[in-house]
């Protein structure tokens, strides 16, 4: 491996990792936020098995992933890539928030694609919005983790289905950091990041976790929605949301109710 490229060896897994989120709005209004929380790194072949009463807390479902929702993740993410171009892939370690109770919500679910020598066949950037609509991007990454990608889907509401994603990923070492920073038109008007540590994920660990952070998934939806209002209160325009169709190997909406907050574009 050469100086300054990104080793994509995964840390001991399953982990729990420690992380700070980060969303910058630059144009056309200047709007920042930043929040903590925690998510999980699992291997897809070897998902945790939490003890009699904490099934609850972390739950991993192929219906909350692109796919087949009667097939595994893996199977679904493996053949996702397959469809993409990318037929030697092995294993897959994931990072997600898990289901918790009733819900989950992940704006962002990665998965690192390996072959079996180990080495990264791909990343595949899961992507889902608060309508409850979802789209992956196959990603090519270079050796210091740099993936571009043409924008084919509608996250926010003040953003249209234009520009392009320049994104970085280290591997889900000890230490992960993603940043994914949107272009259009010469500008950069959004900016997220993603810190992390990793922890083991230990039955203790796990319960002092989900004590300081219950419902993990669900405050991250009611955060992004309060962000959203906010904006909308300073009259940012609320661009309309087109249909959706995604990439083959992806399910076109969630086949469960991420949540009941009424959507930003059905207050305008």
């Amino acid at each position: 491996m050469s100086a300054g490229s990104v080793d994509w060896t995964p840390t001991a897994l399953p982990a729990l990792y420690d992380v700070r989120v980060g969303h910058t709005r630059s144009h056309p209004l200047r709007n920042s936020f930043e929040y903590g929380g925690y998510l999980w790194v699992v291997d897809l072949d070897d998902l945790p098995r939490l003890p009699r009463g904490l099934g609850w807390a972390a739950r991993f479902d192929a219906a909350d992933h692109l796919g087949d929702p009667a097939s595994s993740i893996k199977e679904n993410v493996v053949r996702f890539a397959a469809l993409h171009g990318v037929g030697d892939v092995a294993r897959v370690v994931m990072m997600a928030n898990a289901r918790s109770g009733p819900h989950v919500f992940n704006p962002l679910s990665t998965h690192w694609c390996y072959r079996a020598d180990g080495s990264l066949a791909c990343i595949v950037a899961e992507v889902h919005n608060t309508y409850g609509e979802r789209h992956a991007y196959l990603l090519h990454p270079d050796d210091a983790g740099r993936a571009e990608a043409e924008k084919d889907f509608y996250v926010s509401p003040f953003n249209t289905v234009d520009g392009r994603y320049l994104m970085r990923f280290t591997g889900p070492g000890d230490r992960l950091h993603v940043t994914m920073a949107l272009q259009v038109g010469g500008r950069t008007p959004f900016v997220a990041t993603l810190r992390g540590r990793a922890r083991r994920a230990s039955t203790a660990a796990v319960v002092r976790t989900i004590s300081r952070w219950p419902l993990m998934s669900l405050w991250v939806a009611v955060l992004i929605r309060w962000q959203g209002i906010r904006l909308w209160a300073r009259r940012l325009p609320v661009v309309p949301r087109p249909p959706h169709d995604p990439p083959a190997g992806v399910v076109a909406n969630t086949p469960r109710q991420q949540h009941s907050l009424q959507t930003i574009e059905d207050r305008s």
